[in-house]
């Protein structure tokens, strides 16, 4: 990775942050409740997880109610929005949330009267994943008509493909779920950003949640990719500190559908739990697991395979299992919104986070009165701290053209923004499966970074 002097003032900004995960507290929320899912108990290989508090879990600010003022600027060149979120591929099953979340948003912006006096526009294309080279074209495409930003990828993998042609056009790119580390000191020009935050706090929380469940040994089957490996680095340093020791770490690569070596070598080295860091190749990894022995209530997944696997497995073949999703629980009010966008949904995963993002985008582009992407960034940060509490387009445009300074946070939760472009405090969910092979909320972890 490059470090050209352009980026020097962000990286040096982000240095004083240190870096340190500092877990402040464990919440209970969300649309549903804790005790209606339980948490596994007595489970296999010393395995029991604690069971989650009863103090409240996040929230966000009340909007601003009454008409939404017109606003004093007016632009001729309206926002367009692009997205390249996943409609193929390992994490296709993240793309209907994501393409919701960001449907709402705009539906939302221009309700509102739109940014700058006229609607903004979105253009949805396909990112698929890292076996092909969908994101470039689809890049190239949004490019050719004129996005002010683009909204995606998913996978940080698929984000290492495209960064440098977005950012080097002068657009932004704003990422709703990359986790990957790597991006808070790219070469970017000031113009990624992304509202999940990075996996050095999604690691932390799992790897001590995995410690406090009993788990004296880890064993690891981890994707060969910018998200796979810098999200296991981090689930075994946490472990380690924690006085636990990862005994087994198999890697696979993006295309392998063969994953009994890996699971036999891991199996072999008969750890209490099993973290799998996959996208949707756990459909095959889970099966040979629990084929050979292993419980359900000894594996934790991530937000890479946290899906819905009712129409994959056999009833109960997940029940206990837990995993981690970056954000805090969607609440049942954004649920109802979602689905009017979009019926079909079951997943929520990172709906709010891409709601966010273009939120985000539109009220920088009226704090900038300007529909240019690097007119657009310059503003990102300074709308997500410092003022008045707002979490949605309408109350927080109000505000501004009112005169007022606003600091929005949104369906993801706290969103504030770091000079590199990353969310510095976040919740993570940790999930439950039930017997259905569908999860639920069990508790989220907050910290900061």
């Amino acid at each position: 990775m490059t470090s050209l002097p352009q980026v020097a003032p962000r990286i040096a900004k982000l240095t004083a942050l240190s870096l340190g995960v500092a877990l402040l507290a464990t919440a209970c929320g969300g649309s549903s409740t804790p005790s209606s899912t339980g948490s596994a108990t007595a489970q296999a290989a010393g395995i029991a997880c604690p069971a989650p508090s009863a103090t409240g879990g996040a929230t966000t600010a009340a909007g601003a109610g009454g008409a939404v003022p017109p606003s004093s600027t007016t632009t001729e060149t309206p926002l367009k929005l692009g997205s390249l979120l996943p409609t193929t591929g390992s994490l296709a099953f993240l793309g209907p949330p994501e393409i919701a979340g960001v449907n709402l948003g705009i539906k939302e912006i221009n309700d509102a009267g739109g940014v700058l006096g006229k609607p903004v526009e979105v253009i949805h294309r396909d990112s698929g994943d890292t076996k092909t080279d969908i994101a470039t074209q689809s890049t190239s495409a949004l490019l050719g008509q004129g996005v002010s930003a683009i909204i995606g990828a998913a996978s940080s993998g698929v984000s290492k493909t495209v960064i440098n042609q977005i950012t080097g056009a002068g657009v932004i790119q704003f990422s709703p779920a990359n986790t990957s580390p790597d991006f808070t000191a790219w070469d970017d020009k000031g113009l990624y950003w992304r509202t999940a935050p990075s996996d050095v706090l999604q690691g932390k929380v799992l790897g001590n949640y995995m410690t406090t469940c009993g788990a004296q040994t880890v064993g690891m089957i981890v994707l060969n990719d910018a998200y796979g490996t810098g999200l296991a680095k981090n689930v075994q340093a946490a472990v380690e500190a924690a006085g636990g020791k990862v005994v087994a770490q198999e890697l696979f690569n993006e295309g392998d559908s063969q994953f009994s070596s890996q699971v036999d070598k891991v199996l072999a080295a008969k750890p209490d739990a099993i973290a799998l860091i996959t996208f949707d190749q756990a459909k095959s990894i889970v099966p040979l697991m629990t084929g050979k022995g292993i419980k359900p209530t000894q594996i934790f997944m991530v937000d890479g395979n946290m899906s819905d696997y009712s129409k994959d497995f056999k009833p109960g073949t997940l029940k206990g299992a837990q995993g981690t999703i970056p954000g805090t629980f969607a609440k049942d009010d954004f649920k109802k919104k979602l689905l009017a966008i979009d019926p079909a949904l079951k997943d929520y995963s990172y709906a709010g986070e891409s709601y966010d993002a273009v939120n985000l985008i539109a009220l920088a582009a009226e704090a900038a009165k300007s529909t240019k992407g690097v007119d657009i960034a310059k503003q990102l940060k300074a709308v997500s701290e410092g003022g008045e509490k707002c979490n949605n387009f309408a109350s927080c445009v109000t505000l501004l053209r009112n005169g007022k300074d606003i600091d929005y946070d949104g369906q993801s939760g706290p969103v504030t923004f770091s000079d590199a472009g990353d969310p510095t405090e976040a919740y993570i969910g940790i999930y439950e499966f039930q017997d259905d092979n569908t999860y639920k909320p069990v508790k989220e972890e907050f910290g900061k970074l």
